[in-house]
């Protein structure tokens, strides 16, 4: 267990908490089940084979988005985009539901390890942020005065650790970013110190551990991505923040947009009777604390994930229907991801699949008109993917580590085509936008505005084109850095 100290060491650097441990110790091996799985799909490779063209036509990808030049230049510059094909024939990927679940819940031993930062906030709440190393890494701390590019990672809503997130930490690593993730208070062994949780779509808390990272990186540009319902509280935080977010791209892993429906219409009972059961699991252990704030009857005779968010936040134990209908809409009012979207200034990539069963029907949950219209935002459409799924073939080294990720192996499974993407469209992204602050450089020295002028836009954020503002706050005054014990 966590035990935070109440006062500061001032022997340590930066007063800050820092935590190493492995995060996820999985009992057994996923290889061994992976291997079966592969001789299951190699049966009948000649059937396969043969259908080959049809899966391929199947698997193909459409980007929605609003005419403009990133656009072009994404169409141009990103290949991944146009590259994804559904694994050839029938194999168990070919379901959807199987997939999804596969993705969710199998366990994955990753070669990754972390280390972990406390960041207690203004309201003496806990945040916990796990910085992503390779294993072979023999110092455990990252340089503030690296230049590195940041990948901020938010889990799911429930805060669960996924293989897909641990994938993801790998395929960032490989590409020289520094991961973190983003985990909520009480989640993940995050100690929770006050009695109070922190709502869908409130980005309070991960608006201070933003600025956190940009104390402890100033030199490296910030990415995000989320998954699943995790993309609501990165929507939340993109649109409430505006051209002040400090990320310069963003991407969103199988979102799901509309979130109010969602906890009303359910998903389909085993997904919704998993999830119901893991929230309740991991609140368990803190009956006692939150006793004083939530009706803990309520909560864990709930059956559904609406029960259970309603008695967390809605306090609808004792109440009238009315009056819970009142609270449960009032409650979205502040919540719903997509309320503050016109202010969203940066560019985000949403990967999303027809058939994900956990978002359900793609022309009732995905807003198409928002992507059509708002030229920040972009959509990649695949016809198969299921939830976080977009399996194919690998690219050989592609989750390379180092010496010591060759024991992991990945020859032969298969590989994320959604994390490919969204690597190369920070890339692009960041691509153009260089490319069009030069250009508007040299177009400002034609006009005989060098000097001042070029030195002023050199200062603005590339995403935004609009200077970022610095903290009107003092950081030491906000955060409190404090050691705890090792786990």
């Amino acid at each position: 267990t966590y035990s935070p100290l109440s006062g500061s060491d001032s022997g340590s650097e930066c007063e800050h908490t820092c935590v190493n441990f492995s995060f996820i110790k999985y009992f057994g091996s996923q290889r061994r089940w992976d291997a079966w799985f592969q001789r299951r799909e190699k049966e009948g490779s000649g059937e396969r084979r043969a259908s080959a063209g049809a899966a391929a036509a199947r698997g193909a990808v459409e980007l929605v988005c609003k005419p403009s030049a990133l656009a072009n230049y994404l169409k141009k510059h990103c290949r991944t985009f146009t590259d994804y094909a559904t694994c050839a024939g029938w194999t168990w990927r070919f379901s959807a539901f199987i997939l999804s679940a596969f993705e969710l819940c199998w366990p994955y031993y990753s070669p990754v390890q972390f280390v972990r930062d406390n960041l207690q906030l203004s309201d003496d709440g806990l945040v916990a942020l796990d910085w992503a190393v390779p294993s072979y890494q023999k110092r455990r701390r990252t340089s503030s005065h690296s230049s590195s590019p940041v990948l901020l990672i938010i889990p799911n809503s429930f805060g669960k650790i996924t293989g897909n997130l641990l994938k993801l930490c790998e395929v960032a690593l490989s590409h020289g970013y520094l991961p973190v993730v983003f985990n909520r208070r009480s989640q993940n062994a995050t100690p929770l110190t006050t009695p109070k949780l922190q709502q869908f779509g409130d980005p309070t808390d991960l608006r201070e551990a933003v600025r956190y990272i940009r104390y402890r990186q100033p030199a490296g540009r910030l990415y995000a991505v989320s998954e699943s319902s995790g993309s609501g509280l990165l929507l939340s935080y993109l649109g409430e923040c505006g051209s002040s977010s400090y990320v310069t791209a963003a991407a969103c892993l199988s979102p799901v947009f509309r979130c109010q429906s969602w906890f009303e219409s359910g998903l389909c009972w085993p997904l919704q009777w998993a999830l119901t059961l893991y929230q309740k699991m991991s609140l368990s252990r803190y009956r006692t604390a939150l006793a004083a704030t939530v009706q803990m009857e309520a909560l864990f005779s709930s059956c559904s994930l609406r029960g259970v968010e309603e008695a967390l936040f809605c306090q609808t134990g004792t109440s009238s229907f009315s009056i819970t209908s009142g609270a449960w809409d009032a409650y979205w009012e502040r919540n719903e991801p997509l309320r503050d979207v016109d202010e969203v200034a940066i560019p985000v990539l949403s990967v999303c699949a027809k058939d994900d069963p956990v978002r359900g029907d793609a022309q009732s949950t995905i807003p198409l008109e928002l992507f059509e219209t708002n030229p920040h935002f972009f959509l990649l459409l695949t016809e198969r993917g299921g939830h976080l799924g977009f399996c194919t073939q690998p690219e050989k080294g592609a989750f390379d580590l180092g010496a010591s990720a060759s024991n992991f192996g990945t020859e032969g499974c298969v590989s994320n085509w959604s994390h490919r993407a969204v690597f190369e469209f920070f890339r692009a992204t960041t691509d153009f936008f260089s490319v069009e602050e030069r250009s508007k450089q040299l177009a400002a020295k034609r006009r005989g505005l060098g000097g001042a002028a070029g030195r002023a836009f050199r200062n603005r954020s590339i995403s935004t084109c609009k200077r970022v503002p610095a903290c009107s706050h003092n950081i030491h005054a906000i955060y409190n850095w404090q050691r705890s014990y090792t786990r």
